[in-house]
This record gives C-alpha cells, structure tokens and sequence, in this order.
C-alpha cells in the first residue's frame, strides 16, 4: 500500500479520535484503532523494505523544514506505542468512564490522543526543533494525564515531580541539540556521522534521555508518577513513555559519534538499575507503586544489552554485541507488553478491591478468574520464566554476555558482573512476584471489599487479552520476529548488514512451544476432571495448629519479603514502626514497614529544601530601600576587584622600553661635507 496513503489514515484516525472524544467514547476508539493499524503497516514497510521512509516539506515553519524518517529503529518503536496505545485506550471505555469520572473522562480522552500522537511524531523527527517541540508536547500530555484525578493532594504532588523532572530532561535536551547546530550550523540531525567533535554531547542527551526512561537515580518521579495516574496511564507511560528515552539513546547514538567510554557507563547503569529496581520493589506494599520499581528493574536490563553493543562497536563490531542488542531491543517490546498487561491487571484488582496496599486484597482468584489468569501470564514473563517472552529476550542478552566472556581481554574480564547482576535480577524479580500473586489473588480475603469484589467488565478483560496473547506468540514462536529484529539491528549499526540469527534461538523456539503444548494438555485434564467431579470437599487451607484461624494470620506484604528487604537495609532504609506484645493477653500489637524513596528523600530533597532556604534569605534584601541596594553595588564591585587581584598577584607593570610596538630610532650625527641647503 502507498505511505502516503497511510499516513493520511493516521491522520484522519487521530483528527477523529480528537474530535469525538467528547461526544461519542466509540467514535475516539475507532479513531485510535484505525490510527494504530495504519502506523503498524508503515512500521511493516519499514522493516521489509530494510530502509528509511522519509520526507521533507516543502514549506517552512518557524524557519525549519520539517523533516520525517521512519526507518526500521523508529519503526520498532512505533509498533509498541500502535499496541499498547490501542489496548490502553480500549482499557480505559470502562475502567474511566464518564459514568465514574463525568469531570475527567472527556479531557482524559483529548489528552491520550494528544500523548499517542506527539509520541509517533517523536520517532520521526529528524530535526532539533521538531524533536524538541514533541518532546514537550508529549511531556505535558502525559502530566495532564498523570494528575486526571488532580482532587487528590498526592495525585498533585507526584504530577509536579513529574513536570519539574520532565523540563529538566528539556532544558538538557535543548542544551544539547542547540550544541549540535552549533557544530553543523543546522538543526537537521540524519548527516552528523563526520563529525567527531559532538561526541562529547553524548554525555547530555544521556542525562536528559536517561531522566525520562527512569534510569537509577535519575528516576525518582517515576514510582509516584506511576503509582497515582490512572492504572490504563500507568500502563502506557510504563510500558512506552520512558521507552522515548531508550529511543532517543539509540537514534542519537545511530546518528552521530559517541565517546569510547560510553558502553561502560552504559553498562555500570544498567548493572546498578537492576539491581536497585528490583530491591526496591520488593520493600514495596502499594501494588502499583511495586510495578513501577519493576520499570527501572527493566529499564537496567535493556541497558545492560545496550551497552555490550556500545563496547562491541569499539572493539570491531563483535557478534557478541549484535546478539546482546537484539535482547534489548526485543525486551523494549516484551517489557512494554507485560508491564501493561501487569498494570491493567492492577488497574481491575484496585477498582475491585478500592485500595492499592496489597495487604488488603486477597482470595481474589475465585472472584476474579480471568484477570487472575492475564495477571499471573505479566507475572510470569516479567519474571523470565520460560515459555513466555521475557525469558527469550533475556535470554538474548545472556548469550551475547555469555559470547563476550569466552574472548579475551577486558571485556571477557568484566562480562562475569553484569551475568551475575541479571541472574540476581531474575530471582529477585521472581520472589517478588510469587509475594504479589500469593499476597492478592490466593489465601482468604482480608478485607470486606476483597471479599465482594467481582470480574472486570469485557472491555478491560479484552484489552488485557491483547498483550497476553502477545506475551504467548514471542514466546512460543521467537523466530517469527527475527526478520523484524534483523532490519532495526542494521539500521542501528550499519556493520551489521546481516545479522545471523542465532541457533540457539529456534531450539528454544522448539522447547517453548513443548512446553505450550504440554501446559494445555494439563489445563483440558484439570478442566475435565473438575467437570466430571460431582462431590467437591473444600476446607480451610492448613491452619498451623491454630483452633480458629483468621485472616490476619496470614502472612503480610511485608513479612513475605522481609528476609530479602534486610539484605539490601543499607539501600532501602526501610522504617519500623512496631507495637509489641505485652502481658499474658496482649490487647495490641502491630508492625508497620515503610520504604522510602531513598534518592528522593535523602538526596533530592535536601538540595531542594536547602536551595529554598537560599533563596528566602536573599528574598529578604529585596526590600525596596536605594540606599541599599547601592550599597550592593559598592560590595560587589570590591568583591570583583579582589577577585581580579587574587587571579594575577604577580602582573608587573610594562616597561617602556620593552612593551612599546615602536622601536625609537636615535638621530644620526650629519656628515659637514653635506650640504644642508635644499635641494632645487
């Protein structure tokens, strides 16, 4: 099909979703689906024809040609924000209605169609300003988005972090593009492969770009940010907003030189980010605010890919680091398929359950089977647990760590830390999901709410449906995304004109659809005979000796995890609050366990407060007096002189005969024999 007939359909889909978005809710899904699907068939055109599509306007606007490229990098991007954008956006018909939310549902809608759209002109800017003007669109869709219930004061607060971090990733952003048309003397950005002198500014756009994808400890609006938006937000933002920061890391990395050092640093992020996400999330008892420490979780494990890619481009473009790129780029689109599918699944549990500390939920299996089931499918593919798709894409970036290892010389050497900081990610990231599904669905309900919530209307079961099934195929059948990997690995690195799939690849391929297999023979056995069985005994689950078990003796949130949150007290700097027992009848006794955001709380914020306290000092010499404000002057003057004097202590002062550019020539004695008459 022609590009340009699709891009008029996307378009016309957006124009219409906008403009709907008030009076008819089906009209704006409509509008997103056809949207959607015509950006999924340019992303296809893309990929199969291994090049770029790209357009130049022939009108300026504010003195700039607007430029597009979509080849096969922005392509990989954009099918993730087509997917997750479309099944958000059916997601929400339901879960934010205009029944529950009349002030909020309608702009909600504006502002989704707003964020989906300056997010795809994002990933085809090709020029400074262009890219900048996206940038900023997409931050203050996303922060309306994040405050939609703005009655809440925590709601407030988490969306002005989210705003303050997001201007600061801007004014970085633009420091750094106003540096490279300072260089070339053009903000376009596709020819800056010759020069070497930007190589430095890589250092600014991974600052700026690292801010919005929530790299450790530059990530601290992200865990408020997602905890308080609307849970179809949350999984958008989660799943593709900070993905823009990856995109950016990698097209600017395509597009111009990076410094040598930059793999490494990469890689230490990525080391630390995993790790740290992970500790964090398990210290956490709000479900929402759990899911969103996962995001630096797998944010650190992409980058741990990215960067073995980086040190293999400075050490000849070894096949190591083409294998460990395709892992991170597949885990940018299983991580954006299962945190969405995990956020959804939250969104449903929270709307049922009317809180978000997992320490009320429970039993929830038997009211909520279906959303039990999408939710255990995230669990299990954020966990890395095979056959589902997380554990192929890490899998990926193991082999190519695991290549690098059996070389020689410093990156053979360093390989062993980053293999041992992602096997240590997965089993945490597996112990923290079995205390979130066990806490939850199973045991006995442990509030009122738990014990009368109810399955999740079709339109959230179906929008949940959509990257479980997605979760399913990658899984089952790797091979079949190769061809789509092969193409955006080139277009990240020319080197790589082929890229060989690995062998290994099809063999896992193989086991997982076994696996599938063997799972849905189990599950038509268990169906049939659960069918066939005509007397059921049920009776409490073991009860440890006790003669009437309650509810509060099951285990918590936090005493589930509290063996591995004390290995990590020294980054946590979890708070106790405890109660204990005293006499033979104890008439109270509680724990409480907190887990503070230890980067914002113990770092951030006490730069801030101090810089407050700065500025109403010097607020107070603004008081309207000239006298003194002369006085100021007089001060500062002095201050710059004696700042003049003490950085040349030593200056002499210029001799006459050695400072002057003119050499004086004495007069010559006259000869008497000369005439001194005029010549005639």
């Amino acid at each position: 099909m022609n590009p340009a007939f699709l891009c008029i359909a996307v378009v016309c889909g957006i124009g219409l979703s906008f403009i709907s978005a008030r009076s008819s809710p089906k009209g704006w899904i409509i509008g997103t689906f056809l949207s959607a699907s015509a950006g999924i068939w340019l992303a296809g055109i893309a990929f199969l024809g291994k090049h770029a599509l790209e357009w130049k306007s022939a009108f300026t606007v504010g003195g700039q040609t607007l430029h597009c490229v979509l080849d096969p990098l922005a392509a990989w991007f954009l099918v993730l924000l087509c997917t997750v954008g479309s099944a958000g956006a059916l997601y929400s018909l339901s879960y934010w209605s205009e029944n529950k939310h009349p002030r909020s549902a309608i702009s909600a809608r504006r502002w989704w169609t707003l964020l989906t759209a300056s997010m795809g002109l994002l990933l085809i800017s090709a020029n400074g300003l262009q890219f900048l003007f996206a940038w900023e669109v997409f931050a203050l869709a996303a922060y309306f988005l994040v405050t939609t219930d703005r009655q809440k004061r925590d709601v407030r607060q988490a969306g002005y972090l989210y705003l303050g971090a997001s201007h600061a990733a801007t004014l970085i952003l633009f420091a750094f593009f106003a540096g490279i048309a300072v260089h070339t003397g053009t903000w376009d950005l596709n020819h800056l492969a010759g020069h070497a002198e930007l190589a430095p500014l890589f250092w600014m756009a991974l600052v700026g770009f690292g801010i919005k994808a929530g790299i450790f400890p530059l990530h601290v609006w992200l865990p408020s940010a997602h905890a308080n938006a609307p849970s179809h937000v949350s999984a958008i933002m989660s799943g593709v907003c900070i993905k823009m920061g990856i995109f950016g890391l990698l097209r600017f990395s395509q597009w111009m030189p990076v410094p040598p050092q930059a793999g490494w640093v990469i890689l230490t992020l990525g080391v630390v980010s995993s790790i740290a996400g992970v500790a964090f999330a398990l210290g956490q008892h709000d479900l929402k605010r759990l899911l969103a420490y996962h995001s630096v979780e797998n944010i650190g494990i992409i980058l741990l890919g990215i960067g073995f890619a980086f040190i293999s481009k400075a050490n000849g473009h070894a096949a190591w680091g083409q294998i460990a790129m395709a892992g991170a780029l597949l885990h940018v689109w299983n991580h954006g398929l299962f945190k969405s599918l995990l956020f959804l699944g939250a969104g449903s549990v929270i709307q049922a359950c009317k809180t978000r500390i997992m320490s009320r939920m429970g039993g929830l299996w038997k009211k909520m089977p279906l959303t039990t089931v999408f939710f255990a499918i995230g669990a299990a593919a954020i966990s890395g647990l095979p056959p589902l798709n997380g554990f192929v894409s890490e899998w990926l970036v193991y082999l190519g760590m695991l290549d690098a290892l059996t070389g020689h010389g410093i990156v053979a050497g360093t390989a062993v830390i980053p293999i041992v900081a992602l096997a240590i990610t997965g089993a945490l990231a597996l112990a923290c999901f079995a205390k979130v599904c066990g806490i939850v669905f199973l045991g006995a309900a442990r509030s009122e709410a738990a014990s009368n919530a109810g399955e999740s209307p079709r339109s959230m079961l179906t929008a949940m449906a959509i990257p479980a099934m997605l979760c399913a195929i990658i899984g089952a059948c790797p091979t079949v995304f190769w061809p789509l990997v092969a193409p955006t690995l080139s277009a990240f690195n020319p080197a790589w004109e082929t890229p060989i799939q690995p062998e290994s690849l099809s063999t896992l391929g193989s086991i997982h659809l076994g696996l599938w297999a063997a799972a849905a023979c189990l599950g038509f056995v268990m169906l049939f005979s659960l069918i066939r069985s005509k007397r059921i005994r049920r009776s409490i689950t073991w009860d440890c000796g006790y003669a009437q078990p309650s509810v509060r003796m099951q285990y918590t949130a936090a005493s589930f995890a509290s063996i591995l949150t004390s290995w990590f007290f020294w980054l946590l700097h979890t708070v106790r609050h405890e109660i204990p027992p005293h006499g033979p009848f104890p008439a109270q006794a509680t724990v409480e366990e907190h887990t503070p955001e230890t980067v914002l709380e113990h770092m951030v914020q006490p730069v801030a407060n101090g810089i407050l306290r700065l500025s109403s000092a010097t607020r107070r010499l603004q008081h309207g007096r000239v006298q003194s404000y002369i006085l100021y002057l007089i001060i500062g003057i002095i201050g710059i002189a004696l700042v003049v004097g003490w950085a040349n202590p030593n200056r002499e002062q210029p001799q006459n005969h050695s400072s002057s550019p003119y050499q004086t020539v004495s007069p010559q004695k006259t000869d008497s024999s000369i005439s001194s008459q005029p010549c005639i």
